[in-house]
């Protein structure tokens, strides 16, 4: 048996609406997504399989970058077709759990810190420290125009919002310190002023007091999610994040993706160890190869290349509707997410798509190293873990919930016979079940520090 630093981790990556366009039409697929209870049946199946995480993916806006329309949106049940807000839902579903991790996707762009981090430390506390921040910048127009503005920043300004904001919000949790809430009725003092700070920040983009009106999280901080795989976006992520969600194509470009993060990470003054690199993966698992083959081609079948090409335009922010559709995307520029382009680049250069068939295969699932029995499927988990392309996966569901119960019953056994995960938690937080040092107060000072003597 491997020990726990020899062990993969696992998240889930779930929507709060219906999912992939072709899986929500798939018969195994429940389309109850306005209700607690299924939420809280994902939850519950996640934890029977020790997973360390549930991540809610999520935009504010519907999107209509392809063909200027909503059409193909709302009517496949794309990407932004309807998303509930995630963090009352990981609310619902840390009332059902114990163990589970719960991860809320907000952007920097759009709220304000003091918001966010009364959120999450409220979360981690009710939740007994497993909150966790998915940190996006946004960068659509759609977006920034349900927030009274014209157009979206531009991504190196977003990235000094974020870098600001992430700042902003380590001192708002550090604003009280670990033992400032005395509860003494007898003195009385319910907190002891001396420990409590305010926190006076003035900067390019925020002017914020303090302190934070929740004591510091139990984690110190939430567990900081991140998936920039632009230059920016990468130098980001190795100082702040604990996780990396990322997407790779092939097993060369994920080793190499992450043997540049740890570098950048170490670089930083940071130990590599203490960053997870989860890249995305969409299992489709049967009882024979051929099976899952099939079930692949079903759920191709069921997805309309307008819902894939709509998602993907609205990814890379540019409109795919003009590109002749027989034809393969050209080499481009994109203003939008720099991971999602190079994985589409390397799936055409490797299978020659046309822009339809991407679109088919982008709204839909990947045939690929991670189709075939449990078997087969653990055998490529195994081998991008042992090769040094990732610290785990992030595991998408083809159609939601089922298809998580598959892994979570017939994979996740597999691995746990090589040694290659847990058969029960290990830790009380999300932090211990990572393998993440919790955070002392005042951390941002040290990453400030590092980063001036750079």
């Amino acid at each position: 048996m491997s020990s726990p630093e020899q062990q993969m981790h696992l998240a889930a990556f779930v929507t709060a609406g219906p999912g992939r366009p072709g899986g929500w039409r798939h018969p195994n697929s429940v389309s109850d997504w306005r209700s607690a209870a299924y939420y809280q049946r994902i939850g519950r199946t996640l934890e029977r399989a020790k997973f360390d995480l549930i991540f809610f993916a999520d935009i504010l806006a519907v999107p209509y970058r392809y063909g200027d329309s909503l059409d193909p949106q709302l009517r496949y049940g794309a990407l932004g077709s309807m998303r509930l807000d995630p963090t009352p839902v990981l609310g619902a579903i840390a009332g059902a759990t114990e163990h589970l991790g719960l991860a809320a996707t907000v952007s920097t762009t759009y709220v304000e810190p003091f918001t966010v981090a009364r959120n999450f430390a409220t979360l981690d506390h009710l939740s007994g420290g497993r909150s966790a921040w998915n940190i996006v910048t946004s960068f659509q127009d759609a977006e920034a125009r349900n927030f009274g503005k014209d157009s979206h920043l531009d991504r190196a300004q977003r990235y000094r919002r974020a870098e600001e904001f992430l700042q902003v919000t380590a001192k708002l949790w550090d604003s009280w310190d670990d033992d400032a809430l005395v509860l003494d009725p007898e003195a009385p003092v319910f907190a002891d002023p001396e420990r409590v700070h305010r926190v006076d920040h003035h900067g390019e983009w925020f002017d914020v007091q303090g302190p934070l009106n929740v004591a510091r999280p139990p984690q110190g901080y939430p567990v900081l999610i991140q998936a920039g795989a632009s230059p920016s976006g990468r130098d980001f992520a190795a100082r702040w994040a604990d996780v990396i969600f990322c997407s790779h194509a092939s097993l060369d470009a994920a080793k190499d993706f992450y043997a540049d993060i740890k570098g950048r990470a170490a670089a930083h003054g940071r130990d590599p160890g203490q960053l997870k690199i989860l890249p995305a993966i969409t299992p489709v698992v049967a009882e024979t190869t051929e099976a899952a083959r099939e079930k692949s081609r079903l759920l191709a079948e069921l997805v309309a290349p307008e819902a894939g090409l709509s998602t993907l335009s609205y990814h890379l922010d540019i409109d795919l509707a003009p590109f002749p559709h027989d034809e393969k995307l050209p080499e481009m520029e994109v203003p939008g997410v720099q991971g999602h382009y190079e994985e589409v680049r390397e799936m055409t250069e490797k299978s020659g798509l046309t822009l339809r068939e991407l679109g088919k295969q982008y709204g839909g699932t990947h045939e690929g190293d991670f189709t075939g029995t449990a078997s087969e499927v653990a055998d490529a988990l195994e081998q991008w873990f042992t090769e040094g392309a990732c610290d785990g996966f992030t595991v998408s569901a083809v159609y939601q919930p089922g298809a998580f119960d598959e892994f979570g019953e017939q994979v996740v056994p597999q691995l746990q016979k090589r040694g290659l995960f847990r058969s029960e938690y290990s830790g009380s937080t999300l932090r211990d079940n990572l393998g993440l040092h919790r955070p002392a107060g005042g951390d941002w000072r040290q990453r400030a520090a590092r980063e001036e003597n750079r």
